[in-house]
């Protein structure tokens, strides 16, 4: 609508000149045309004349370029709103992302190792053992909801710490990351898979996301592996002999994936983890059973932007 608009003044300027410029020729050719006592307008006042018109022309074009200029001026103010609009959206959309995949890692992880502590000490109860072995495992049984549901609480106030109102504290409990592995692998040891963690080479501190990043895939790894492997041990080990990244690895001695099958949501979300730094992500059948790997550089940043296993 604008360049239609803009065409439109042209085409009138145009006119409008082509208009002045007949008017002139035809003035001064039938001057010319006059003997000199029957002239109406001398050479001064024809000159002046045509001064006029070229004065007013200029100005004419003085004016139409500065009003274009400030239509351009506003457009481009437009524009930079709408593109300032749309990055505020994107960055909004990204943030719900993250907090979603947050909350799904964290509420998967929970969920399903209380649900196979509670399946498993019901299955013993099942058993009617005496008072005092029953006892036992349902106490073992609730220590452990416990501990994992206290965790889940935590991580939940530090996943949405990021939605506080202004006016509210910031959350005082320690971010996830791979320190605190020994409770993650305590806590999938409770469900009665022997889970080992291994370290190979010189722990050293990584980047705050990176860091919860790594912790991210071997938490989703490891709710895998009590949901769906049939696993009786799985092995956990952080990598870093490679100075320029850290490596993240979950092998476990469950039945694997079946052939063909596509990847779940699980494997897709830890995937898409790594590819946010720059890394890569790698999940399949082994001679053991199924094992996840991922590498992360330590000096990436995060680019942008579930549950089931494939080979």
């Amino acid at each position: 609508m604008t360049g239609h608009s803009s065409y439109r003044a042209v085409v009138r300027f145009t006119a409008a000149v082509a208009l002045a410029v007949v008017a002139l020729i035809a003035v001064g050719f039938g001057e010319a045309r006059q003997h000199d006592g029957n002239r109406q307008i001398d050479d001064m006042s024809l000159f002046m004349l045509a001064g006029w018109l070229v004065s007013l022309v200029a100005v004419g074009r003085a004016q139409w370029t500065r009003a274009a200029h400030l239509r351009e001026v506003e457009q481009r103010a437009l524009a930079a709103e709408r593109e300032q609009e749309a990055r505020a959206e994107q960055s909004a959309t990204e943030e719900r992302l993250r907090i979603a995949r947050e909350l799904h890692d964290v509420l998967g992880h929970s969920v399903s190792l209380i649900n196979v502590q509670s399946g498993a000490a019901l299955h013993r109860l099942s058993k009617k053992p005496e008072p005092a072995a029953a006892l036992s495992a349902a106490e073992e049984a609730l220590e452990a909801v416990k501990a994992t549901s206290k965790e889940a609480l935590r991580e939940l106030r530090s996943t949405l710490g990021a939605l506080r109102a202004p006016d509210e504290s910031a959350p005082t409990s320690p971010a996830s990351g791979l320190d605190r592995l020994d409770e993650l692998v305590a806590r999938a040891r409770a469900t009665g898979i022997d889970v080992r963690l291994r370290t190979e080479g010189e722990r050293r501190p990584l980047p705050p996301p990176v860091d919860l990043a790594a912790y991210r895939i071997v938490q989703e790894s490891l709710t895998d592996v009590t949901r769906h492997a049939r696993a009786t041990g799985a092995v956990v080990t952080v990598d870093y002999t490679d100075g320029a990244a850290v490596r993240v690895r979950v092998d476990d001695d469950g039945e694997g994936a079946p052939e063909g099958s596509p990847p779940g949501s699980g494997i897709r979300g830890m995937a898409e983890r790594a590819r946010a730094f720059g890394g890569e992500l790698t999940a399949r059948n082994t001679a053991q059973g199924f094992g996840v790997s991922a590498r992360l550089p330590v000096d990436a940043r995060p680019r942008t932007e579930g549950s089931g296993r494939t080979e």
